[in-house]
């Protein structure tokens, strides 16, 4: 990365620059795009995986209890990771603006592989006894603190990276990876049960997926390896005379409280939807609907295939008509056509159930196209990082994260079956305010950044 003198102007290598602005490089953006989006895929890998082979490991890590009492330790441990996230952000997120995005994010990509990894490695309780869940739930733990530091970090990678009237079409690629990632794992244990037995699945075909994440690891490191700095924080390092900023913990808070809060609503709107729709609708349509489990979960997962297909797509278009246009969307759509789409749900025909999953999924594009760059915008370059890892990561933990939990427990409440609609709506109803408030960001320049353009075609 190399830096010239002419005021506020910054070239990135390969990149030519202009008076007053950030020249991007379109090889460097789109190497850049790939790195961060495959810390994204594999995150939701892991997801997908953990979430679709869960019966097995309470057999082979719970072996003792009822098989609901092994499924519920076994999502314990998964909801342990939920909890450590906001604490991986307040560490991840203020070290990424005091050293560098590119060096946390390779480190926190180091961190999920490891954890991921290291459970396809862990022994079996019967060979190991009690070691074997608390050796699972310390993995869950590292898998979690690494994912605290994952997605903001990623989308303010990508954000800075990108010229600004591109901005939501490269973010875009961000959620394209947490779908791939997402098929890839429950792909994946779909073919394992198809293919093997229920005694060879827990003997060792478990295993398979969780290792796979070494490899995808290796590829990963490397590939953020390879990238430099971005402009906009090698900017902040030329403003503070070449020493690394430095920015108290709490100015990332107090300082930034409505940013914050903006950040919260937009997240909890995104997130409950997400889970609602890609964790808890699976359940929802075998355990409260009686629905045949391979329909529902071919139903979903075709359902995401949809979504990225229309998401590059979708990307682009908050980049004409602005990022609020298509959030508020996306809230009026949750507000009005979740009962709707729930009760074609509850109908349990193939294509009524596949018409209310797939208008949620298209409903959800809203928010995964525009988020990845309307979340970075909320603030400044010095605080990027830091601020936006701690409003997301509260946030998903809180609501996104317990989504299925409340939802069922409320469903458990009232025996009201409409409660996944009316969550969705309350939801929605937060998000709109959030836009309401929110600026638009979509062709502008990143707060304390100077614009960044596509060089000259010929």
């Amino acid at each position: 990365m190399s830096i010239v003198a002419p005021p506020q102007t910054h070239v990135v290598s390969g990149a030519s620059a202009r008076a007053d602005a950030t020249v991007t490089d379109p090889a460097l953006v789109r190497r850049a795009v790939k790195a961060a989006a495959l810390g994204n895929a594999m995150e939701w890998f892991d997801f997908g995986v953990y979430s679709y082979i869960a019966v097995t490991l309470g057999k082979v890590f719970f072996p003792s209890g009822s098989p609901t009492a092994q499924l519920l330790s076994t999502f314990g441990a998964f909801a342990a990771a939920f909890l450590v996230r906001p604490l991986g952000g307040t560490v991840f997120g203020p070290l990424g603006d005091r050293v560098g995005r590119q060096k946390v994010l390779a480190l926190t990509m180091i961190m999920m592989a490891a954890g991921t990894f290291a459970i396809g490695l862990i022994p079996s309780y019967a060979t190991i006894g009690v070691g074997a869940p608390v050796l699972l739930l310390a993995a869950r733990l590292v898998q979690g603190f690494s994912t605290g530091g994952e997605y903001a970090g990623a989308s303010t990678f990508i954000a800075e990276y990108a010229p600004d009237k591109r901005r939501g079409f490269f973010g875009s690629w961000l959620e394209f990876g947490t779908l791939a990632g997402y098929i890839g794992g429950a792909g994946l244990v779909t073919l394992l049960t198809a293919l093997l037995s229920s005694d060879d699945l827990v003997a060792w075909g478990w295993r398979i997926p969780f290792l796979i994440a070494g490899p995808m690891g290796i590829i990963g490191l490397y590939l953020r390896m390879r990238l430099e700095e971005t402009p906009a924080f090698a900017a902040e390092v030329e403003k503070a005379e070449a020493a690394r900023p430095r920015v108290p913990l709490r100015e990332m808070i107090t300082g930034q409280w409505k940013a914050l809060l903006l950040c919260m609503g937009l997240v909890l709107v995104f997130n409950v939807t997400d889970y609602m729709l890609l964790s808890y609708m699976p359940s929802y349509l075998t355990s409260e609907l009686k629905y045949d489990e391979t329909h529902g979960l071919l139903v979903v997962l075709g359902v995401m295939a949809l979504m990225m297909v229309v998401q590059p797509f979708a990307g682009a278009l908050t980049d004409r008509i602005g990022r609020r246009p298509l959030i508020a969307a996306g809230c009026a759509g949750f507000l009005f056509l979740s009962v709707p789409a729930v009760l074609l749900i509850r109908q349990g025909g193939l294509l009524a159930v596949a018409l209310g999953v797939g208008a949620l999924g298209l409903l959800l594009v809203c928010f995964t196209a525009a988020m990845p760059a309307a979340l970075p915008a909320l603030f400044p370059t010095r605080v990027r990082f830091g601020s936006l890892s701690i409003g997301f990561n509260v946030s998903v933990s809180l609501f996104g994260g317990t989504t299925p939990l409340v939802v069922t427990a409320l469903i458990g409440a009232t025996g009201n079956m409409m409660m996944p609609a009316y969550y969705m709506m309350a939801a929605a109803v937060i998000g709109g305010a959030a836009v309401w408030f929110m600026a638009e960001s979509a062709g502008r320049p990143l707060p304390g950044s100077a614009p960044s353009v596509e060089p000259a075609r010929n």
